[in-house]
Order: structure tokens, then sequence, then C-alpha cells
């Protein structure tokens, strides 16, 4: 199934924006829940702190306060050795253990710094010291000062991380878009060079993979139309060296006295000389209808007319040759928009064809019937047929089939070239049919005027 390209480019924008989206949805909520998680060990040491205060207020002293740490912290906060809240006296000296400092340790006046002053009436009159994540508590941050100073920067270190991965994300699927269009570039440039033989890789099944298929199929075209173009420069050349040699050497032979002047060398110079000139009109022909040049003088013309004057002018051939030419030709066909002139040749060449094709005592019929499409012309013959595999390349230039089609009377192989370019540009279709040894049928179909 297609999908196109602009279906695939909103896909890639909603996955960069969504891998993004998440990403950061992910890193806010950690980043959050760590946050959370400092403020609220922060407001229990606050809450901690004021409790101790009030403790100091009402007894006047800190006997029996360790009860009271151990109560207030609770078991998230630690308790015994482990608990992560420590109680110092005035002077430093730890009244109730813990955050890594034991029992009776006196500290000094910068580590005290670092604690949480617990203040009564003015005065302080002991410090808790803090482990673990309500540290920035210790120096009387409030909850949500504290809150806000993590989350902030969490969210934009999120942010910063999420449009890296996005790009990253967005540089993947930029290279896997734009890789197909770089390798038609190079493709192209490398045609533009004369270098046919690249193909492009057809990675995807959107525009751009259509686009490859059709380059594709494009430098195909090219690289067989170079090699019909040397093919048939080969084969010109092939077809005019056969009669300029006999030109010449016939011509050389009388002037060297080597041949009499006699009328029979005289005719073969002439046979030779007519047929360069057919060929060189053939090619000329052809030349005009590649170029789409060639003059058609169309008017609304009968296939009555056409076919049966096209008969009349072979009958005299087919006679000589004892293969019986007729026409079936269906009443009251519609006319035909068409070149009478050129189509008259189109027919010609097929007869010539069929008949040299023919054994003695066989047969061609020219026929003509009306057809869904239009009115189809079909002429068949008696002979050998053509094998299968033949079949494609009959309309070729100076193409040839089997010897077993040819009985000495080899043409130039541009009769039915031409004929099919003809038909063509009567907008029509021309095609063979054949089975080996059941004859050849070539059908011409044309439009209604």
């Amino acid at each position: 199934m297609t999908r196109p390209l602009a279906v695939k480019l909103v896909l890639a924008f909603m996955a960069v924006s969504l891998a993004g989206i998440v990403l950061v949805a992910i890193l806010a909520r950690r980043i959050s829940g760590r946050a959370f998680e400092t403020v609220t060990a922060s407001q229990s040491v606050l809450n901690l702190a004021d409790s101790l205060a009030d403790y100091y207020a009402r007894t006047g002293s800190w006997t029996g306060v360790e009860e009271l740490v151990i109560e207030r912290a609770g078991p998230g906060m630690g308790g015994g050795q482990g608990r992560r809240f420590a109680l110092a006296e005035q002077e430093g000296r730890i009244l109730v253990p813990g955050a890594g400092y034991p029992r009776q340790v006196r500290l000094n006046e910068e580590q005290l710094a670092v604690g949480v002053p617990i203040v009564v009436r003015g005065e302080q009159v002991g410090t808790l010291l803090v482990g673990g994540t309500a540290h920035a508590a210790m120096m009387g941050t409030q909850p949500r000062t504290q809150f806000e100073a993590n989350l902030i920067p969490g969210l934009g270190l999120a942010a910063l991380g999420a449009a890296a991965f996005a790009a990253v994300l967005g540089v993947v699927l930029a290279r896997n878009l734009t890789r197909p269009l770089q390798e038609l570039t190079a493709a192209t440039r490398a045609v533009a060079k004369g270098e046919l033989g690249v193909e492009v890789p057809v990675r995807s099944q959107d525009e751009i993979g259509e686009l490859a298929y059709a380059f594709n199929q494009m430098n195909g075209e090219l690289a067989r139309g170079r090699q019909l173009r040397r093919q048939m420069t080969a084969d010109i050349a092939h077809e005019l060296r056969t009669p300029l040699s006999l030109i010449l050497g016939h011509a050389e032979a009388l002037q060297e006295g080597v041949l009499p002047p006699t009328p029979e060398t005289f005719a073969i110079i002439h046979d030779e000389a007519r047929r360069l000139n057919r060929l060189v009109d053939d090619l000329r022909t052809l030349s005009l209808v590649d170029a789409g040049e060639l003059p058609l003088r169309l008017r609304p013309s009968s296939s009555q007319e056409i076919l049966t004057s096209a008969a009349a002018s072979f009958r005299p051939y087919a006679t000589s040759k004892q293969v019986e030419l007729l026409t079936e030709i269906e009443p009251d066909l519609p006319d035909l928009l068409v070149d009478p002139d050129r189509m008259a040749q189109v027919v010609g060449n097929l007869l010539a064809n069929a008949l040299r094709y023919t054994p003695e005592r066989g047969r061609v019929v020219l026929r003509a019937h009306r057809h869904p499409e239009g009115v189809q012309w079909q002429v068949q013959d008696s002979g050998p047929g053509i094998a299968p595999e033949q079949l494609p390349h009959l309309f070729d230039r100076f193409y040839k089939a089997d010897k077993a089609r040819e009985r000495g009377e080899a043409g130039s192989g541009l009769g039915l070239a031409i004929a099919r370019s003809l038909v063509e540009a009567h907008r029509g279709r021309l095609w063979a049919e054949s089975q080996p040894g059941y004859g050849a049928t070539f059908c011409i179909l044309l439009e209604n005027s």
C-alpha cells in the first residue's frame, strides 16, 4: 500500500513531538518527585527544630530530649544509631547522637554552622544537625523556596534533554527521508555524464519511491534507446554497404574492362541504386515520424476504397507467385479520419511482407470489420508463421525473421517499423498474431472519424 510522503512527514513530526513530550514527562516526574521528597524532609527538619525549641522553652533544659527526637523523627527518619538527626547543646557537645556524630563529641563553630539553630526567646540554646536529603533545611531555607530551587533547574535540564533527544530523532528521520533524494541526485548526475547503467534502489512506496521507480524506468529506456541507436547505426551501415559495394564493384569492372557494358550489367547497377534509394527514403520517413514532423493529410476515408485499391495494386504480383489474394470487407463500415495515401502505404508494406513469405498456391486475405473501438483491418497469410519469441521484435528496425520466412526476397527490415510508426501517427495500433506452421495475421485498429 502506497503511503503518501505528506503522511510520513506528519508522522515523523508527531513522533519527534511525542518523544519529546514523553521524555519531558518522565524526567519532570522524577525531578518533581525528588524535589518533593527534599521539601518534605526539609519541612520535617523545620518542624523538629520547632518542637525542640518548644521543649526547651517548657523544660528549661535538654533533659529527656532524646525520646522527643525519636518520637518526632518517626521511622522514616531513622532511629537509634541509624537516625539522621543529631542534637548539640549551645557549647557544641552532642546530646543526641546521629547523622554521623557520636555522643559527647564536641563540635567547633564551623561544624555547628551547617546545622539548624534552635532559638528560644532570642537566644540560641542548641543546634539540630541533619544528614541526607534535608540538608538544605539546616540553612533555614523555606520549603516553597527549596521546592522551586530544585524543580525549576530540573525542568530546564529535562527540557534540554528532551530537545537533544528530539534533535537526534529528527536527524535520523530526516536522513531516512532525504537519503533516497541524495541517491536520486547522484544517479541523475551520473546519467548526465552518460552513465546509463545506474539504478536507484526503491526504498519506499511513497512519492519518492515512485520517483525512484520512474527514474529507473527512464534510465532503462535511455540505455535501451542508446543501444538501439548503436545497433541501428550498425544496421544502416550494413544495409548501405551491400548496394554500394555492388554499384562500385560493377562500375570499376566496367571502367577497367573486366565486365562488358551489357544491358544486364547496367540493370544490376540500376536495381542496386533503386534499392539504395528506397532505403534512404524509408530512413527519412522514419526520422520524420520520430520527430513528429511527418505531414498527414487527414480526411474521412473509406476502408473499402483503401483496401480494394491496395489489393488491386498487388494482385499481379500475387498472380505471378501463384498466390491467391482475397478481400473480405464488411459492408457499411464507418469512415475513418486518416491520410489515405499513408494508410495505403501501411497496407502495401503488410501485403508485400505477406506475399513475400507465402508459398506457391498459398493464400493472402485482406479483411476489414467493425470493432468495439473502431474498425479493424487484417492481413492474413498462409506462410510458415512466426515463432513466439520473434513476435515482440517484428516491428524493430532492421529486424528480419528467421530463414524459414525468407524466400530469396529479403527486404531492408524497415517496412514493418514504418507501418507501425504510421499507424501510431494516426493514433491506432498495429500488432501481429501467429502460430508456427499456420501463417501470420497483422492487425490494424483505427478509431472512427
